[in-house]
Formats: C-alpha cells, structure tokens, sequence
C-alpha cells in the first residue's frame, strides 16, 4: 500500500478516493465535450465521516476549474419537513442572479407552476397539483442549464433532503438522458424509508451501474495522513493506534489529529494509549463535555444554532439565545475556535443563509441531541415565534411548531392550520398533512375540531384516498361543518371513496346526505353528485328506475346552475349508454352548454364537480358522431392541465380521452401517439386506477385499428390488461376490446367467452348502445362459423340498436358485420349501403375499412383504390396491406 496522500489542494479527506476523483474528472470532461450530450449521475454512497462531503468539495474545485458552473445544496437531519428545502438551496444561485422578469421569462409557463414552490412567485389560488410542480421543477432546471451550460449538480447528505426535493430529483434522475447536465449526489445508507427511501432508489437506479460505496481509510492511508499532518516522525505503533481508534474514518482520523496537535501530544508509541481519550472528547459524549467546557452561554448558543439548523445567523440565534448581540459575538467566535461551527463556504451558501454552519453533519446532531428534551422542545416554540417575526411565513416556521408538546393552544392550531394552507398552494400536501395531523393533537376547540379534519381529508385527496375516507367521515360526525362548508365535505369524501374503488359507498354517501335535506340547491347538486358516480359504476346492475328517476328530475331542468346543468348532462349520458336517439344525446348535451361553452364553475380545473361530469358530456358527443365538439373539449382540457401544471391523473385522462377522439376521428397514428403519453403518465402515477385502465384500453383498441396485432398483444401482456377489470366505466368498454383482441390473435373460444361475458355486463346495465359496447359486432363474426343462427340474430339486433340510435357510424358498423355473414351479391349490397353511411360519419378509419371490403366483394380495382388511399391517410396499416394483397394478385378483379 501507498502512503501517497491527495494533492496540496484537496481535502485530507481525499486520501485513497483516487478511483472516485477519476470518475468525477471522466464526467466533467464529457460534460464540457459537447453540449448536446447526454446528462449523466454518479452517486457515493457511504457512512457518516467517510469523506462524502470532501468528495463533492472536489468535485466543485474540479467542475469549476474547468469552467463549469457549479450549484450545490445539502439536506439537513432537522429539515426534511420543510419542503423543497434542499431544491430551493440548488436554484439559489441561478434565482439570485435573474431579476423577476427574467426568471419569468427563463421559466416561461413554469414560473406560475415552480415559481411558488421556489419561492420566487407568489402562489395561485388553486392547489398546486405535486406531480405538476416537479414537472415544473424539472423544466426549471432544465431551461435555466441551457443558460449555464456546462453545469454540475452537487447535492449532499441527500438522505436527509426533504420528501418533495427528492420526489424531483427521481424525476429529474430519470431524465438525464436529453440535457446536458452532471448530477452528482452523496447520501448515507439507510437512514430514510417509506417514499424518501422509493425516490433515493430511483435516484441510484438512474445512475446505470452500481453505486460507488466509499471505504474506510486503510492502515497505510491512515498511517500518510498521520505523518502529513503531525509529521514524518510519528512512528508506526502510534499510526496504528490512529486507525485502530478511529477505524479508519476520514473525518474522526482529521478530527483526532487535530487533537493530537492542540495538545501537543508526541506521536511515538509511548503516547498512543492516550488517543482514545482524546477521541471521545471529539465525538458523542466528549463533544459535549467540551461544548459544556466552554461556558453556558457557550452551550446555549450552539443549542439555539442546532434548533435553528439552517440560515444560522448570529442575529436570529441571539433570540433564541436570549442574550445580547456582543455576547453572541464571542460566543460565535469560541465555537469557531473550538472547531463547532464555521464560516460557510460562500461558493456554496448564499451570502443571506446565515452566518454560521456547524463543522459537519454529526457535530450538528450531538449538539441537537444534548439539549435536554423540555427545553428543546420549548426552544422549538420560541424559534417558531423568531422565524415567524422575521417575516419568514408561517410554513417556515412550522417545522418547529410540529415538535411542541400539544398544549390544547388555540393559537398554535390557527399557526398550523395557515401553514398547511401555506404548503397545498405551492404543491407539498404531505407538509400539510404533517401539521394538520399536528394540530389534531393539540387538540382543536370542539368548533373548530372538524373543520381541521376536512383540511386534512382535503389535503391527502391526492395522496391518500383511504385516509382522506377516515377524516371526512370524522368530520361529517361531528359538529362543526355546516350549510356549503358540509356539502363540500359529502362530495369530497364521496370522491374519496371513488378513487379509493368504493364506488357503492361513494353513492350511499351522498344519497344518505341529500335525503337529510330538504329541497333546494344543496339538495339537487348532491343527487346530480349521486347520479354521476351511478353512472361511472361498472357493477352487475343498476338500481332499479334510475334511469326514469334521472330522466324526470333532468325534465324538470332548465340549465339555470350547474346543478342543473351536471343533470342534463348525466341524462344525455344515460340516454347515449342505453342507445336512445342520438338526437335528444346531443340536444339534452348543448342544453349544458352556456353559448356553446362550458358554464363558469364547471370547467376542467374547477373542484367543485371534478372532470368526471365534463368527461361525460365530452364522450357523449364523442359515440353521437359529434367529434368537432368532443375533441374541441379534450383539447381543452389538455391545454388547461397543462398551463395549470396539473401533471398527474388529470392530465394522464387527458391524454387518453384526446387520443379516444383521434382514434374515433381515424387519425390513429395521433391517436397511438397521444395514448402512450397517457399510459406513460398513468404508470407514474400508478397501476388499476380507472385512468391507467383508460389509457392501456384506447392504446390497444387503436393498434388493433391500426393493424398492429403483436404490439397490441404486448402492450396487453405488459400493462395487465386482463380481468378482473375496475368497477368504473372505461371507454371504450375494456372487455369488447379485449374479445377483439382475443379473436386477432387466433384465440377464438377465449374471445367468445370474452364477449359473452361483456354481452352479460352490458345487458345488466342496459348498455344497448352498439358503438359504445360493440361486443354484438365482434361475437357475431366469432361466430359466423360454429353458430350462424345465432350470429345472424345479433347481427340484426345490433342493426336494430343502431338504427333506434341512429348516427351513420353505429349503422354503418351494424351493415358491415351483417356483410360479414353473408356472400355473393348481398354482401356487395350490404357493404355498399355501409360505404354510404359511412362516408357521411366523420369515423374516417371505418369509412375505409368498409370502402377496403366494399372493392374487395365487388371486384373493383377503383373501389379497393379509394379504400388504400383512405386507409393510408388514417395509418391503418392492416387494412393497406389487405388492400395492397388483393391489388397485387389481381385476380377477377375490374
């Protein structure tokens, strides 16, 4: 082994990181090479004192001698409950450097979506959607490192980063690959679990090969590091003893040494037995028998800096002190002295972050760790009124409100309260779950106990449907909650039980509510609330008469509010569901309309009645042949997720439902486009959410449109589209694709009984309606062969559904599946009355794939042509290699 020893520049802690320097100096010269390559992460990984932070210091004295730009942050064990804590430390050298309207215009749609959470913009008056504000998060980063290119990430102690920075930095790991930017993160093993510990192992997998895991110093290494700093005489019994006491730890061998030299100790063997001694007094216990040394004034000042933990000031630490600034002064400098706290390192903190550190992470936690448990805690109490006067907000000083012991104070309880507000508008909704929870236990005042439980259900709506289940149901128990405020709670915990799959409950819930009310506005939104979440229901039945019962209090309707307006729009769906004329769909639809758009109140970011009404009215235009509208609104829809930074399951539906309407449209190359977006999002946010269903259902029904049977068998076996299915409707209906699916794979007998099941679903549903539930069209051709009887009668029953609906697709499909039965000339007449529906439906795929079997049974070249360039421009690729197979055998064909 070597005693060779970093070089003068660099940390002591660098000895024997040769390999890990190498790999820091190979990444930023690639990163320097070309600024259109990819990113690129190294993590280190190791316990506490093994030289992480002496790694990332190189790695900015490297980065920056090189003409990099360098931002840098750290976590804090005392700070993982304020959000994006360590992501606002990363960005503060870019945001100080940009006046307001720059960052704007850096930022540009982001700043609105980032900006609050970065706190350089004030907050909107909606909640900020979390998976929004990371994607924003992510675009900032990634627009302000075009300007600074080449740059380097430094994030340390990521262990302790706060649960939203590291939800970004998952996200922004995995994105690495289109922008040009070195990440380099150190954290400890272990240490975090639950989501913090999900997010931490993303970050690593991203990296794309195995984690770099810092050793102990050697005995050699220990032994050059001993005679660099005490000299070449120290022998080597005394070299041993170093690495034996300390176990070769980088940061407790410096720490020692440093020791070693103040006490003047001789490093020969006859001194050895004292190093232990002197070891003690530098960690744990010892550290604080020497803190004590130093007077009490001294001690309660490093107590007030370790409850502080971060923007250290000598100012702020004073009041939390209780002393006098010339007393803090001095009380700084002996902590300086005693190598407690430091001067940060400008380069790294800005220059308003305070003006102290402690030396390192394990000073800070003995330090914390003594102050004895009461007075911690009201030191805790005071440093929330410091923070607050300093004008610093409420959710800053909520950290420290959430480790005082309850104290049935009022006041403390409004602090929460306004802080959890404070935290949903920027985006971190387990923040305020924190402190709401936080302030149950204080408790509330018994008129203001539910009013907390239903900021807290609506605070983890997002997050926790299950929980939110359990404190709205709390709330609506006790007194508290009254008129619009109690209304507000039913539909939210009615919504609640939807998204946690309890559709029956979510029903009893508000029909239970609007039955304790007498007639009126309250009344009548929450039976359009009932409706609704009867109407997504995909259960065996549905409660008898509802329909009638819909039907006769949507008569009633003159679309004067939006409850009336959610009322015709849920009977305009019910009618399309059961097949009813399209024109009373359409007419109860545009009724809902206010001048052709949707009512103030009920738009798509609007909470009061949620996207599922409008994704009603939108699919009802969408099977009545009124695509113009439908896909005008699902656009919409989009564009306002967007621009809101709504980037979760609203925007994953979005997607889906847009790429529904291409898939209707015929534009199927958009429409595969668009759906894998949506499946893409969907997977973020998560497996057997009715969205998830939505999107993987769309993508298979349009790659079987478009002829792509083993992608479409792929996507199946890879996203579990399967039984059992959700107990919400999918559109289009999951088990009809699936059986189509099942019959273009050869499975015939699986298909049937696939069908059959979806036939039995349908029927105890009153779905009749042939395009929306189109399992009679596929069972009967499944059938043509083994039961002609019976795949004749559904044909003609779909044809009779069709024409009692009565749009040009639902009667052109039912002639093309009759014409699939038959042969000869009343085929060709079939078809060719299916043509003339069909070119008059603006469904472009099925227009061509009757005009492909129109030419194909007619025997015309003109016929089969005008198919291929339809089914070219909708990119059906099955249907333009049937077409093209015919044109080229040729044969009998005029």
């Amino acid at each position: 082994m070597t005693e060779e020893g970093p070089t003068p520049a660099a940390s002591p802690s660098l000895w024997e990181r040769d390999e890990e320097v190498a790999a820091v100096e190979r990444a930023i010269d690639i990163l320097r090479a070309d600024r259109s390559s990819s990113g690129s992460l190294l993590v280190f990984r190791g316990e506490a004192g093994l030289g992480k932070t002496a790694l990332l210091t190189e790695t900015r004295r490297i980065a920056e001698a090189r003409g990099c730009t360098v931002w840098s942050a750290r976590g804090g064990e005392t700070l993982r409950s304020v959000p994006f804590n360590v992501v606002r430390q990363l960005l503060q050298p870019a945001l100080v450097s940009l006046m307001p309207e720059e960052a704007r215009e850096y930022l540009g749609d982001w700043y609105d979506i980032a900006g609050p959470a970065l706190g350089v913009a004030d907050p909107g008056e909606r909640q900020a959607d979390p998976q929004g504000v990371c994607d924003g998060l992510v675009a900032a980063v990634r627009r302000l490192a075009r300007r600074d290119w080449p740059l380097v990430l430094v994030i340390d102690d990521a262990h302790w980063a706060d649960q939203e920075t590291l939800r970004w930095l998952a996200a922004f790991a995995e994105r690495l690959d289109d922008l040009s930017v070195l990440l380099v993160v150190a954290r400890r093993p272990g240490d975090v679990t639950g989501e913090s510990a999900r997010h931490l192992d993303a970050v690593s997998a991203a990296a794309g090969g195995p984690v770099t895991t810092l050793s102990a110093l050697t005995p050699d290494a220990t032994a050059g590091l001993t005679r660099a700093t005490l000299g070449a005489h120290a022998d080597a019994p005394f070299c041993r003893e170093v690495w034996a006491v300390t176990g070769g730890n980088p940061y407790e061998t410096v720490e020692l040494l440093a020791k070693v030299q103040d006490s003047e100790l001789e490093p020969v063997e006859a001194q050895a037995c004292e190093l232990r001694a002197l070891n003690r007094s530098a960690r744990g216990g010892g550290l604080v028998a020497r803190l004590e040394g130093l007077g009490i004034e001294a001690t309660r000042f490093a107590w007030a800096a370790a409850i502080l933990g971060t923007g250290i000031s000598v100012g702020l630490v004073s009041k939390l002190a209780t002393m006098g600034r010339d007393d803090a002064v001095r009380c700084a400098e002996l902590l300086r002295n005693a190598r407690i706290l430091t001067e940060p390192d400008p380069t790294v903190v800005p220059a308003d972050d305070g003006d102290l550190e402690f030396v390192h992470p394990l000073i800070a936690t003995a330090v914390y760790n003594s102050i004895p448990d009461a007075l911690r805690t009201a030191m805790h109490g005071i440093a929330a009124q410091v923070v607050a006067d300093s004008g610093l907000g409420a959710a800053m000083a909520s950290r420290h409100l959430l480790q005082v012991h309850p104290d049935d104070d009022e006041e403390l309880v409004e602090q929460l309260r306004e802080a959890a507000r404070e935290h949903v508008a920027v985006g971190a909704p387990d923040a305020a779950r924190r402190c709401l929870e936080r302030a149950l236990r204080e408790p509330p005042r018994p008129e203001t106990h539910a009013r907390v439980l239903y900021e807290l259900g609506c605070a983890t709506l997002l997050t926790a449907p299950a929980v939110t289940v359990d404190h709205l149901q709390s709330a609506l128990a006790m007194p508290g909650l009254d008129g619009a405020e109690r209304i507000e709670a039913v539909f939210r915990l009615s919504q609640a039980l939807l998204h946690n799959d309890q559709l029956e409950d979510a029903v009893r819930t508000v029909e239970a509510e609007a039955a304790r009310l007498g007639p009126g506005p309250a009344q009548l939104r929450l039976r359009a609330v009932q409706y609704m979440w009867e109407g997504i229901h995909a259960g065996e039945t549905s409660s008898p008469g509802r329909s009638e019962r819909l039907a006769e209090l949507a008569a009633t309707c003159t679309g004067r509010d939006n409850s009336e307006r959610a009322l015709l729009i849920l009977r305009g769906f019910d009618a399309m569901t059961h097949g009813e004329n399209a024109e009373i769909v359409v007419e109860l639809s545009d009724r809902a309309l206010v001048n052709g758009r949707l009512a103030p109140g009920l738009g798509w970011t609007d909470t009061e009645w949620g996207l599922e009404i409008l994704m009603m009215l939108a699919s009802s235009y969408t099977y009545t042949d009124r695509l113009d509208r439908a896909e005008s609104m699902f656009t919409e829809a989009l564009r306002t997720y967007e621009s809101a930074g709504w980037s979760g399951g609203h925007l994953a539906l979005a997607h889906a439902f847009l790429g529904f309407a291409h898939r209707r449209r015929g534009r199927l190359r958009e429409a595969e486009s668009t759906l894998r977006e949506s499946l893409r999002i969907a997977e973020r946010v998560g497996r057997g959410l009715p969205l998830y269903w939505s999107a993987t259902c769309n993508l298979v029904d349009t790659l079987l449109a478009r002829g792509h049977v083993d992608e479409a068998w792929e996507v199946a076996e890879q996203y579990g589209f399967a039984p059992p299915y959700p107990s919400t409707i999918v559109l289009p209906d999951p088990q009809s694709v699936r059986g189509r699916l099942l019959l273009a794979v050869g499975r015939t007998q699986d298909a049937v009984n696939e069908l059959e099941a979806a036939e039995k679903a349908a029927t105890a549903r009153s779905h009749l309606n042939p395009v929306m539930v189109p399992w009679a069209l596929d069972l009967a051709r499944a059938l043509a062969t083994t039961d002609p009887v019976r795949a004749a009668q559904l044909a003609t029953d779909a044809r009779r559904r069709a024409e009692r609906f009565g749009t040009d697709t639902a009667i052109g499909e039912a002639l093309r599946c009759a014409a699939a039965l038959e042969t000869g000339q009343r085929a060709v007449r079939l078809l060719s009355q299916a043509v003339t529906y069909l070119e008059s439906s603006p469904c472009q795929y099925e227009h061509a794939a009757a005009r492909v079997e129109y030419g194909i049974a007619a025997r015309s070249v003109a016929e089969i042509n005008r198919g291929l360039a339809l089914a070219r421009s909708c990119g059906a690729d099955g249907l333009v290699a049937q077409a093209r197979d015919v044109l080229e055998t040729g044969r009998g064909l005029r």
